[in-house]
């Protein structure tokens, strides 16, 4: 009776839902970056399957069709981009640059790390494309030889780390400027980090999602020649 109630695919859709929303009221009372809904979400639903003993398989029969929503929801952020394009004309250059300079950064520290931890180099491959997007990471992690699963986790774990972390490191630097803070949560954090940044504004959530295009197609070319490079050193 268990399993037929789990295995349909509205099991794991609706547990997912109810989740979220859960953890998102619970953010929005105690304001702690550590309760970030996303995560919160992720380790309410595993201990809801460790403790009934219902298995990954069953849970996402439903919870993957969530995943069909990725590729519109990334999309739509063309939405608050277009409606700040102004701002995207005045500062193209700043926020070209901006881009650039923090993916080159991400790729390149990622590698060094991976060399003095000493990585594969599928492992390095699997996880240089963390601050993209998880459809972009996906793709590049592939063709760079490297395991998509584990892409797939160190791109969830970067984005929770960047939209809970970001706004205080930003604060700290006293960076105050809405369109730097939004490329640099976008850059960094990609679609989680933008998330946050439209919280903070409609010109920091459209410069983070301008920020998190333009890193994707920066690190489809960054990524393989930085693993190339840093290969040899492993």
């Amino acid at each position: 009776m268990l399993h037929e109630l789990t295995s349909n695919p509205l099991f794991g859709l609706m547990l997912s839902i109810f989740v979220f929303l859960a953890a998102r009221r619970l953010a929005a009372r105690v304001k702690l970056p550590i309760l970030n809904p996303l995560i919160v979400s992720i380790l309410v639903v595993i201990l809801i399957l460790k403790l009934t003993g219902i298995s990954y398989e069953d849970y996402y029969v439903g919870g993957g069709m969530l995943n069909m929503l990725i590729a519109p929801a990334t999309v739509s952020l063309a939405i608050p981009l277009y409606q700040s394009f102004h701002l995207l004309k005045h500062h193209a250059r700043s926020i070209l640059a901006g881009i650039f300079a923090g993916t080159l950064v991400s790729t390149l520290t990622t590698a060094s790390l991976s060399v003095l931890f000493h990585y594969n180099q599928e492992l390095m491959a699997s996880i240089l494309p963390k601050s993209v997007t998880t459809a972009i990471a996906i793709e590049i992690s592939a063709k760079m030889g490297g395991i998509t699963t584990v892409t797939i986790i160190v791109v969830i774990i970067t984005g929770i780390i960047g939209a809970m972390f970001g706004p205080t490191v930003l604060k700290w630097s006293k960076v105050e400027e809405p369109v730097a803070k939004g490329i640099a949560l976008g850059t960094s954090a990609h679609a989680i980090g933008t998330s946050k940044a439209m919280e903070m504004g409609k010109v920091e959530g459209a410069m983070s999602g301008l920020a998190i295009g333009v890193t994707g197609l920066v690190t489809v070319f960054v990524a393989p020649l930085v693993l190339h490079l840093f290969s040899s050193l492993l």
